[in-house]
């Protein structure tokens, strides 16, 4: 089923309007240059998956065995073959794939279907909506405290493909979830173009925290485009983690603090790695009073890869507060790191934005005290990089915390 038929006529002709719309930032991508894919059959459970499979998604955390997670839903290219809420949680939330959602609650195309990121935005928008997609639709009910994460995986299996993805999430009054939002290639894929629009929405007191481990190919295009909507006293936490080399990715999620005491927070980990090409930030517009925000991302270049860092902290209430905060180091004398803070005003004489930005190597002096206590060079590097890649500013639990952790260990052994 193509989420096309749910597309009103006037998101599809903003959207052709678009179609040639170059993204501000980012390498531009021909999209012709990818092929759409063909549908594939549903699984049983996850264990069914080819070994090679279960081992990648594994590395983009998710969990085969789903004991530690409330449900589960697998993407495979364009077809989503796989979708479980666990026996206990019926009730709580509920997982479908976008277009069962579509097709049963009609109020979910008039009132968050394209309403949050908006299809004239750039050529990416403009294919997505007018091209099939699937994706999730993740809703937490009323009141629910969902102690166990639910995991998403998006999953390329083909070469050569575009996946085209559309997730919404709605966590009504109250409502308190984790998504653990896995993203990868199979081992066979060398280049390919994922294309994701997500819209989640934060009602009343309710609270998401959204991590979002990326592990792609070395030729592969990656644009999400992101929108979060928090009303009043409701918080959104967004992780990120880029552990993996990636041709390009080009990412700037908006979060718009509608509510009164509404609140975002935006952490990354970025690792670029041989000539990955990573531009990624976040926008966060603080409209509700009391309003707060923050940023915080830790970058290390290696090789000839390039890391664009932005963020974006926009006060439109007076009782508003944000800041952001983007270190990075340089391991390389061909890579580049360029950090881009903005702090806008608007109407606002007297919230508060600050921000820290700073590049640099690592400290002569930090790397020479650790050999003098027995390390070698490659060891202290190690450690002192361990240290600044430092897990905790996502505000995990300790066995997520404790696997990304893992995670950037594997990739410093692998790239020492």
């Amino acid at each position: 089923m193509s989420s096309r038929h749910y597309i009103d006529e006037e998101i599809l002709e903003l959207a052709k309007s678009a179609l040639n719309k170059k993204a501000p930032f980012g390498t531009d991508i021909d999209l012709s240059a990818f092929e759409e894919a063909e549908e594939k059959d549903q699984i049983s459970e996850l264990s069914k998956l080819p070994e090679e499979i279960q081992k990648t998604i594994l590395n983009a955390g998710i969990e085969v065995s789903e004991e530690g997670r409330s449900g589960s839903f697998l993407q495979l290219d364009h077809s989503v073959v796989y979708r479980r809420l666990q026996q206990r949680y019926h009730g709580q939330l509920e997982i479908l794939d976008i277009n069962e959602a579509l097709e049963k609650y009609p109020e979910v195309r008039e009132k968050y279907f394209w309403k949050a990121v908006k299809p004239d935005r750039d050529k990416y928008t403009a294919f997505s909506a007018t091209h099939p997609a699937h994706g999730y639709f993740i809703r937490v009910f009323k009141g629910q405290k969902v102690e166990k994460p639910i995991q998403a995986c998006l999953l390329l299996q083909e070469n050569a493909r575009i996946q085209n993805v559309h997730n919404i999430v709605i966590l009504e009054e109250g409502a308190e979830v984790q998504i653990i939002n896995g993203c990868a290639t199979a081992p066979k894929v060398k280049e390919g173009l994922h294309i994701g629009i997500s819209e989640f929405y934060l009602e009343k007191g309710s609270r998401l925290t959204f991590t979002m481990v990326h592990n792609w190919a070395e030729d592969f295009y990656v644009r999400p485009r992101g929108v979060t909507v928090v009303e009043d006293d409701a918080v959104f936490v967004s992780n990120y983690v880029l552990l993996k080399p990636v041709k390009s990715i080009q990412s700037f999620p908006i979060a718009i603090l509608k509510g009164k005491n509404s609140v975002a927070s935006f952490n990354s980990l970025l690792y670029g790695l041989k000539d990955s090409e990573i531009d990624m930030g976040s926008h966060i517009i603080l409209e509700g009073e009391n309003s707060g925000g923050q940023a915080i991302s830790r970058a290390i270049v290696k090789d000839s890869a390039k890391i664009y860092s932005r963020g974006i902290l926009e006060a439109r209430q007076n009782l508003s507060k944000a800041h952001l905060d983007c270190r990075g180091i340089l391991l390389s004398d061909s890579g580049l790191m360029y950090a881009v803070p903005e702090l806008l005003s608007a109407g606002a004489p007297q919230s508060h934005l600050s921000h820290e930005a700073a590049i640099g190597p690592i400290a002569e002096e930090e790397v020479e005290y650790l050999m003098s206590r027995g390390l070698s060079k490659d060891e202290a590097i190690s450690l002192i990089t361990q240290g600044f890649m430092d897990v905790k500013i996502l505000g995990l639990p300790k066995q997520l915390e404790n696997y990304i952790q893992e995670l950037i260990l594997q990739t410093q052994e692998e790239n020492m």
